[in-house]
């Protein structure tokens, strides 16, 4: 087998090399082939000749041409590699020497005062980003936590039982099909759309430390959950790519996907910044979009549909990597609640009345493309439920994300058709729904149904 060092000698040896360190060295210049070997590299030459002792040269003339063009004996590539490293070490010591700390640090100067609490803020904060504590926002550090005790991969599922029941000819329903494709169409892509907002918009806008903490945590979660789509379309062999360009094919999926695009051109151009009243809004309205819509009204009419199939005994792995995932997207939920509050808070000169009214607008366009969605999904009834209760739960479920951001309920009365769903995930202690149930999902493999 051809090894590196083969390799490097053959390139840097000619071919009579091996002969020349024998002791009859004149032999080689009788013996050397007509041809000329290929010529040395100039420093090698320059070390042939510095080596020659005049003896050589006045004795053997055909032997100094000789090692004019070949390494002599004794000296090595390594020894000519060792003396560049030196030199680029040198190099290397020489630039970083007078090295100007003061760019890496952003807006401060050098002997900067440490960061205190009082100098930190949601958005347009001016502390080094760099220095996580002291913290501010004790929430947003324990949902980190949380998150990260709720770890999960797609994997600990077992899914054997719903290749079976999916390859069965009578294993599901026309109807129960067409829930787990639109389910999983558009699942597979809104997750990456809310990743990409937060890693290419939001990350850089937020300017507290503990915050992006958990915005990377999210990030990485947002990746997990679309690798559980993955995991479940390529366990029962669906034709992925009909699934994942569903958002782009399905009307009812287009719309919700396009609706939360939209919310996203602003805050993706590199040039944007934070720090006027139009631009904090709109910042505002991204959040509100992503956090409040998009995860916190666009997510619950498939997850409801998948987990009745669950209790049902019905693709009970789908409906299992489901419950994990709309575990999480519970903490995104109230994570972003929480920013968009906090924000409010020490921005009141942003929430308008006519913000107000336009987040109110934001909510209920989101809550009909919802609704739109339910009839697509099930144009009969079926799992216990058809389109006119799933209306009435999105009604409820919209005046939950109006009253926790401070705004008025739209659909009075509005009640939830799905005291299971609280069972599953409780949605009246959303706000401390991690600090009393954190020891039930310390491991995926710790999930029960009953």
């Amino acid at each position: 087998m051809l090894s590196w060092d083969d390799y490097h000698k053959d390139e840097t040896t000619p071919a009579g090399a091996a002969a020349a360190a024998q002791p009859a060295t004149a032999e080689v210049a009788v013996t050397a082939p007509a041809a000329p070997p290929p010529p040395a590299p100039a420093a090698l030459q320059s070390a042939a000749v510095a080596s020659a002792t005049p003896a050589q040269s006045e004795a053997a003339p055909a032997v100094t041409q000789t090692m004019v063009t070949e390494p002599p004996a004794g000296t090595t590539v390594e020894a000519t590699v060792d003396a560049a490293a030196q030199d680029n070490v040198a190099k290397a010591a020489a630039a970083i020497e007078n090295i100007d700390v003061a760019p890496g640090l952003e807006e401060l100067e050098m002997g900067a005062a440490r960061v205190s609490v009082d100098e930190k803020a949601m958005i347009n904060c001016r502390a080094d980003l760099n220095q996580l504590v002291p913290f501010k926002y004790d929430w947003a550090w324990q949902k980190y936590l949380d998150g990260c005790a709720n770890h999960w991969m797609p994997q600990e599922v077992n899914m054997t039982a719903d290749v079976a029941t999916w390859k069965s000819a009578d294993g599901l329903t026309e109807d129960e099909r067409r829930i787990v494709m639109r389910s999983l169409g558009y699942f597979s892509t809104a997750d990456s759309l809310v990743a990409n907002n937060l890693v290419l918009a939001l990350y850089r806008l937020i300017t507290n430390p503990e915050c992006r903490q958990y915005l990377l945590r999210q990030a990485f979660e947002e990746a997990i959950h679309t690798h559980a789509y993955q995991y479940c379309i390529e366990s029962l062999g669906m034709d992925e790519g009909e699934v994942f360009n569903m958002y782009r094919e399905v009307p009812s999926v287009a719309a919700k996907a396009a609706w939360s695009l939209s919310h996203t051109h602003s805050l993706s151009d590199p040039t944007f910044r934070t720090g006027t009243m139009e631009t904090d809004q709109e910042l505002l309205r991204n959040l509100i979009g992503f956090y409040a819509v998009t995860e916190g009204v666009f997510f619950y009419c498939g997850f409801t549909q998948i987990l009745s199939m669950g209790r049902r005994n019905k693709m009970t792995g789908v409906a299992e990597q489901f419950q994990y995932i709309l575990r999480d997207e519970s903490m995104h939920l109230n994570f972003g609640i929480d920013v968009i509050n906090q924000i409010k808070l020490e921005n009141p000169h942003l929430w308008t009345e006519e913000f107000q009214q336009e987040a109110i607008q934001m909510i209920l366009e989101g809550t009909e493309l919802e609704i739109q969605y339910a009839r697509d999904t099930m144009p009969r009834g079926v799992l216990g439920m058809n389109a006119a209760i799933m209306e009435e739960y999105l009604h409820f479920i919209a005046n939950r994300r109006l009253s926790q951001l401070g705004l008025p309920e739209q659909f009075p009365g509005a009640q939830n058709p799905f005291p299971w769903m609280s069972e599953i995930m409780d949605l009246r202690k959303e706000k401390n729904f991690f600090e009393t149930r954190v020891i039930e999902y310390q491991t995926g493999g710790a999930l029960s149904w009953d």
